[in-house]
């Protein structure tokens, strides 16, 4: 894919004038889609801008019709990893290939780009991009896409290891509080990321070098909102050699502006069926694919929304068979949505959740309260912020310490889903009003002079001052 002609004559006239960014993200929807807002972030600050955005050409093919900004311009390197479409049979073999095989395409994709970089911004799972970056004196910046809070976990992991709670049985010390990683609100055992206990253990030494990489970066960008971890952020700012932004919600707030891309002509039938509901009144429940709970838990999960007598709207990416008998006027269930616009609906009053932090993000930004239900990786220390420190959210299941999964039956979903769209009860009248408080500090951040705006604006220069020195 090269540069198109006029492309090629504004390079030519004045390349110095341009701000050439490579981005790189970790191929996976979670980690692309943060770093796409980002760049369409960037290209909205300023014209001067130009992105090459980087995927294998499998991704292509998943991207390709997305919407984009005209100086985003996608840039393949081949198919040297494993499908997306399989990489959960062997999630360590596909890590493993992400950080030993795309880095030499990489290098060869830099060779023909037209234009010199100013700065490469990389996720930090794929950390082999510092090395490329200071063999080739191009300045990185370092992209996590998960909280601070995680981040700061797996950057004190020492801590965990001098305090005896690595490696830890769970069984027995499951609720232990951790109180002493940096910044951090106490936390038990059992809610940090289950990469450091659980069946995912196998890859922790992976994460943990792609964090201890980090310092050898030249900036660390979050996709958080400052002003909700801004006591992690200010002792990571402390603590690391070089800027520390947060440019967060890393969520597709510009696309609102425009109408919904997948138009009929009135808009996807799911949007005509909320815009028929009383305000408040729906449950959005999208727990990511059916691989993620087990088959006895989701049929829990399904009679007791169901028996609830809710309305919902549920996103259900695998098999759509165990709805047949249950929709009817009070549910609509679709393999996709525009999750953002969902939640900003005024129809919508709350967000079932596998607490996936982009989720977490376009909740925060749209005031919904969440029924936590987390899953894996960060998804437990994600549920643990929403309820406990930023008290917008109930969590499912209490956590059942020990061996095997406690099953929640569907008459105690059932319970807790009318409870939680209450709209009379006390509790749930409080929880929605902090929600709006949470959401008025996202709006207020992404503001013209908000902490958003302001770090997007010193990115932007920092990278632009040093490319023309």
């Amino acid at each position: 894919m090269s540069l198109n002609q006029p492309e090629k004559l504004q390079a030519m006239e004045s390349p110095r004038s341009i701000c050439h960014v490579v981005a790189v993200p970790y191929p996976g929807r979670g980690h692309v889609n943060p770093m796409m807002n980002l760049c369409k972030l960037l290209c909205s600050k300023t014209p001067n801008i130009v992105i090459s955005f980087v995927v294998t050409e499998e991704w292509l093919g998943f991207i390709s019709s997305d919407d984009k900004p005209v100086n985003v311009r996608f840039r393949t390197i081949p198919n040297v990893i494993p499908s997306e479409l399989d990489r959960a049979n062997n999630f360590p073999a596909f890590i493993a290939a992400v950080l030993t095989k795309m880095e030499a395409p990489f290098e060869d994709l830099l060779d023909r780009l037209e234009l010199p970089v100013a700065a490469i911004i990389a996720d930090t799972y794929v950390a082999w991009t510092v090395r490329v970056g200071q063999r080739r004196n191009i300045p990185v910046a370092s992209l996590w896409t998960m909280s601070a809070s995680v981040f700061s976990i797996f950057d004190h992991f020492n801590l965990l290891v001098q305090n005896h709670h690595f490696p830890a049985d769970l069984s027995e010390q499951g609720n232990d509080r951790v109180d002493y990683i940096p910044g951090l609100t106490p936390i038990c055992l059992a809610d940090l990321p289950t990469i450091l206990y659980g069946s995912d253990r196998q890859v922790l030494h992976i994460a943990l070098d792609c964090v201890s990489s980090v310092p050898k970066a030249q900036y660390l960008l979050f996709t958080t909102v400052y002003e909700l971890e801004f006591q992690v952020i200010d002792v990571l700012k402390a603590n690391l050699p070089f800027p520390v932004y947060a440019i967060g919600p890393s969520i597709p707030y510009l696309d609102l502006k425009q109408p919904c891309s997948t138009t009929t002509l009135n808009g996807p039938d799911y949007l005509q069926w909320l815009d028929l509901q009383p305000r408040g009144s729906v449950l959005y429940v999208s727990l990511g694919s059916f691989l993620s709970v087990s088959a006895a838990q989701m049929d829990e999960i399904v009679a007791g929304v169901q028996d609830s007598g809710v309305r919902y709207l549920w996103v259900s990416r695998g098999d759509s068979s165990r709805f047949k008998d249950c929709c009817g006027s009070q549910g609509v269930v679709v393999p996709w949505c525009d999750q953002l616009r969902v939640l900003c609906h005024s129809s919508v009053g709350g967000f079932w959740t596998h607490c996936g932090f982009n989720s977490t993000l376009e909740a925060v930004y749209a005031g919904v309260p969440m029924l936590t239900f987390p899953i894996f990786m960060d998804q437990n220390p994600n549920s643990k912020q929403i309820v406990e420190d930023w008290k917008v959210g109930w969590r499912v299941k209490k956590n059942k310490v020990g061996e095997g999964e406690h099953l929640v039956s569907r008459e105690e979903i059932a319970e807790l889903v009318r409870r939680f769209l209450d709209f009379e009860s006390m509790e749930q009248m409080e929880m929605r009003q902090r929600a709006w408080k949470v959401r008025e500090t996202c709006q207020t951040a992404i503001a013209k002079g908000g902490s958003t705006d302001i770090n997007l604006d010193a990115f932007i220069k920092d990278i632009s001052e040093r490319h023309h020195h």
